[in-house]
């Protein structure tokens, strides 16, 4: 996979005539005699190379005239990887729009988050994604939308809102204009089979690229969940998101070809928001054929990666919080870094409803956290400076922690504070910041896992190995980790 795949017409003409669907995200094509566009693995009879065009994003192809297809539905396919796997200004924009900037800030608000004027931001957009931040912005609201329609009864006002649109005018004459039919008509064609829902209570799914090995995934997340905030249920991760409208809670269940995702929101313009960090929670916006193959040139890992291919990184959904749990694991175990985590939640936690039981808090902010009593730690005192410094810091927003965060700015902001070591400022840049290179050749996981694969276990001798799995690092950490009998390693039972 490259930037910019859209350009190379004789490799996106043969994705689509193979039905390739890991290309599925990665570009979509316009049909110039039939006015649509369709994700590349689209089931429809290919059309013929001179009728195609070739787009690097949804809104691209809206913003020059063309319809969603109906068949393969392209607005609802995954993500481009690039987005997850890139720190540069075009990627780190695309994060915060599917984060909600723009609908919550405007392109002034994106822009300054940059710090790049609005010009800068709209000219790159453009060049790279044939659609500035408003046309980017829109075609998620018109996704939203969709997603309300199809899902819930909710009168058609509301949902206009709640996805983010300033007038129902707009956002008639957007559904139409994206997907040719009226509002009504989109409910009216919904399948029957979805469930009712109450307002604020949604049901979908999350879609991937094939392959996704759940084991690691879940099993890091259920392992390391802080009571009141997570708990793994009836083959189910659940837990509490702080959101910028509200809260909500969400379960997410891996199924064959597809993540379950129930979405309970207090406030639904919140739902895009949601629905983007729960994606970046579980990866799945990852290309794990492009990740594993590159892995696989390693002849001591590729046993692993044959064993059990597309491991994804497990990542978080509050950076922030991640962060400050990163330093409450210092040198303890999973157990006990969880025990002092709800400790944290049950007394400086907002509390929440759960229509279903078990979860009972948000994790606290950085604000409520800021104001805690360092004696009322129970751990050493310097690990104690370390977790004052480190909440201080994030409340004051000296050091920032988001979708637009610069992994190499945060990682040397980071390691200025105390206590802060490699292995603590790489674990954040993995799984907060979703550095796809991150790496932890300290880890004594990762250690004792080289050394059973005649890999070198010494941290410079396996950095040194370790550049031939570049970009994809953090990647490899999974497959080394997974050598051993921890929980994390497997799906809960």
């Amino acid at each position: 996979m490259q930037k910019g795949m859209h350009t190379d017409t004789e490799r996106c003409v043969r994705a689509v005539q193979s039905k390739d669907a890991r290309f599925d995200g990665w570009f979509f094509t316009a049909v110039v005699t039939t006015g649509i566009y369709c994700r590349p693995s689209c089931p429809v009879v290919a059309p013929k190379p001179e009728n195609m065009r070739f787009h690097p994003s949804a809104a691209a192809c809206q913003q020059a005239g063309f319809r969603a297809c109906k068949r393969c539905r392209p607005d609802t396919s995954p993500g481009s990887p690039e987005w997850n796997q890139r720190a540069d200004l075009v990627a780190r924009a695309m994060r915060l729009i599917a984060d909600g900037v723009v609908d919550r800030e405007g392109v002034p608000g994106l822009a300054a988050r940059l710090g790049y004027s609005t010009r800068q931001i709209e000219r790159q957009l453009l060049a790279e994604l044939g659609a500035g931040p408003l046309a980017l912005a829109r075609a998620q609201r018109a996704q939203a939308a969709r997603l309300l329609i199809e899902t819930t009864p909710l009168p058609m006002a509301d949902i206009a809102f709640a996805a983010g649109f300033a007038s129902i005018r707009t956002f008639n004459d957007t559904v139409r204009e994206v997907f040719a039919l009226a509002p009504t008509d989109l409910r009216a064609r919904a399948p029957r089979s979805n469930p009712g829902t109450t307002a604020g209570a949604l049901t979908l799914r999350l879609p991937f690229r094939a392959p996704l090995n759940p084991d690691n995934l879940f099993g890091h997340l259920a392992a390391t969940a802080v009571p009141g905030v997570e708990e793994w249920r009836d083959g189910a991760y659940r837990r509490t998101l702080r959101l910028p409208y509200g809260h909500g809670i969400v379960s997410l269940s891996p199924q064959p070809d597809h993540i379950a995702c129930r979405l309970t929101l207090s406030d639904l313009r919140d739902l895009t928001v949601a629905i983007s960090r729960c994606r970046r929670l579980l990866d799945l916006d990852a290309d794990p054929v492009a990740i594993d193959d590159q892995l696989r040139t390693d002849p001591l890992l590729a046993p692993l990666v044959d064993k059990a291919p597309g491991r994804r990184v497990p990542r978080t959904v509050d950076e922030a919080e991640f962060a400050v749990r990163a330093v409450l694991g210092q040198q303890v175990s999973t157990a006990a870094a969880r025990t002092h985590a709800a400790r944290l939640v049950t007394a400086h936690g907002e509390r929440v409803d759960d229509p279903e039981g078990g979860l009972t808090h948000l994790f606290p902010a950085p604000d409520a956290l800021a104001s805690v009593d360092p004696e009322s730690l129970a751990m050493p005192r310097t690990r104690r400076t370390t977790f004052t410094t480190l909440v201080r810091r994030l409340a004051d927003a000296e050091v920032r922690l988001g979708p637009d965060s610069d992994w190499s700015e945060t990682r040397a902001r980071l390691l200025e504070l105390p206590g802060f070591g490699p292995w603590t400022v790489d674990v954040i840049a993995m799984r907060a910041l979703g550095d796809p290179d991150a790496f932890l050749p300290t880890d004594l996981g990762i250690r004792r896992a080289a050394q059973e694969l005649g890999l070198p276990s010494t941290p410079a001798a396996l950095t040194a190995r370790a550049a031939a799995w570049r970009p994809w690092r953090a990647y490899a950490v999974q497959y080394l980790w997974a050598t051993d009998s921890h929980p994390i390693n497997f799906l809960p039972v």
